[in-house]
């Protein structure tokens, strides 16, 4: 057997990356609650007709399907059956946003709507990893079902905005645009049923450059002059009113075109009234690669980082397909292992977020253990992080040991220390060593 290795596109953590992690977490749940959000959980494995046919070709082929086992499983071989779906009936989930839609059916008795849910859970594709793009990664979702309102996107541009400045991300742009606009323009160059088509391959644009897309879109069977018609738009530049403007014009033959501006304008108005607007960039060239999107689209770009770091939507009738009709949903996500890049690369944890163990004792003996227990106990109240080193061992390596916690203070308490009822506390920090009642070492932390 060679050395133990972990599949490609999936990573351990070591503490110091889980407080990291965790320092995301915290921030993003806090404003989820703040805004009247409640969190939900589904399973890690789903039903794979619950997944399949929901995100589009791309989707189908990068979901991880679990092979059947036993009596199953012999049975499709010795049928001779060659159907991916005779050997598999379930998946890891590819996202959280169907495995939501297919929770919010089942227990459409349990829960009152407009119900406004949070996750924070791993999803899994069985996508090429490379820089930024894993196999195995969490999404923070949040998202509200059984709601036509678009003030529910106003309040994501705001939880947007809200978790973003608060992990102090640099420069970000809050990508809009709506689907609806989408099929605007596919309509107006007579190409309505390509929809998907274009709106996939557009979304490439900021990836694979103008030149690939028009050569993709004529590959995929888009007339050549319905590409030529295409090229303003794909080009479009200016300020988001000049945008606005050039699009009612061109959209003016399509009824659900200006629909889709007409959303825009409604949610654009609301977040100049909150001075938010300078964080919104309007892109008609975004089109979210999965299916289910209906109205306005959203995907969050920071500078100087290849990729999105969030992304979202409004997803009007997923649960249709699970047999609830007529339920209104908009959600977004943020993706924690790519902010997580963002804040390592530019240095932004801060340094509380990282800090690791509060005080440190030193093991002199089982006497001297048998009294600093009690000490412990009390730290341990007050949710103060403190251990002692479980054996006697020489000073250098019980120092190497707190070291390696980040401890920032080490206490020594030997036999004179017991004696005279004093500690011996020295701070890491700043290399100051000083004897000191422990109650008032415990005020003072």
């Amino acid at each position: 057997m060679g050395k133990p290795s972990i599949p490609k596109g999936t990573r351990d953590f070591l503490p110091k990356q889980m407080a990291g992690r965790n320092y995301i977490f915290n921030v993003v749940k806090r404003v989820f609650k703040n805004h009247g959000f409640l969190q939900i959980e589904t399973p890690a494995i789903e039903n794979l007709n619950t997944l399949t046919g929901k995100y589009g070709e791309e989707g189908d082929q990068l979901m991880f399907k679990i092979l059947n086992r036993g009596d199953k499983f012999k049975r499709a071989i010795n049928d001779g059956l060659q159907k991916e779906t005779d050997f598999s009936e379930l998946a890891l989930k590819y996202d959280q946003t169907v495995p939501f839609a297919r929770f919010v059916v089942q227990n459409q008795n349990e829960i009152t709507f407009p119900f406004k849910r949070y996750q924070i859970q791993p999803v899994w594709r069985a996508d090429r990893p490379g820089k930024g793009r894993y196999r195995e990664f969490y999404q923070c979702d949040v998202d509200v079902v059984g709601s036509d309102s678009l003030l529910c996107e106003v309040e994501l541009i705001q939880i947007y905005n809200e978790v973003l400045s608060a992990l102090s991300i640099p420069n970000y742009t809050i990508k809009i645009n709506n689907r609806k606009i989408l099929f605007g323009i596919a309509e107006v160059i007579g190409e309505e049923d390509k929809i998907i088509d274009i709106t996939i391959t557009i979304d490439k644009l900021d990836k694979i450059g103008l030149e690939k897309v028009n050569e993709e879109l004529l590959s995929k069977g888009v007339a050549s002059d319905a590409v030529a018609k295409l090229q303003p738009i794909i080009k479009l530049s200016g300020s988001t009113f000049e945008k606005i403007n050039i699009l009612k014009q061109f959209l003016s033959e399509s009824q659900t075109g200006l629909k889709g501006i007409e959303e825009l304008e409604f949610v654009l108005d609301f977040i100049k009234k909150m001075n938010l607007e300078k964080s919104l960039d309007l892109d008609v060239t975004l089109a979210r690669g999965l299916n289910y999107y209906t109205g306005i689209i959203f995907e969050v770009v920071c500078e100087g980082f290849k990729g999105s770091i969030c992304g979202g939507g409004r997803y009007d009738g997923l649960t249709d397909q699970f047999g609830l009709k007529g339920m209104g949903a908009v959600g977004i996500s943020f993706g924690a292992d790519r902010i997580y890049d963002v804040l390592l690369e530019k240095d932004l944890f801060p340094e509380d977020a990282m800090q690791g163990l509060q005080v440190f004792f030193v093991n002199f003996g089982q006497r001297e253990a048998s009294y600093i227990f009690p000490l412990l106990s009390k730290l341990h109240k007050k949710n103060i992080s403190s251990e002692i080193y479980p054996s006697s061992a020489k000073m250098k390596k019980q120092m190497s040991y707190a070291d390696s916690k980040g401890a920032r203070y080490v206490v020594l308490v030997g036999s004179n220390e017991i004696e005279s009822g004093l500690i011996s506390v020295k701070d890491m920090k700043n290399g100051i060593q000083e004897e000191i009642r422990f109650e008032d070492f415990l005020n003072k932390l």
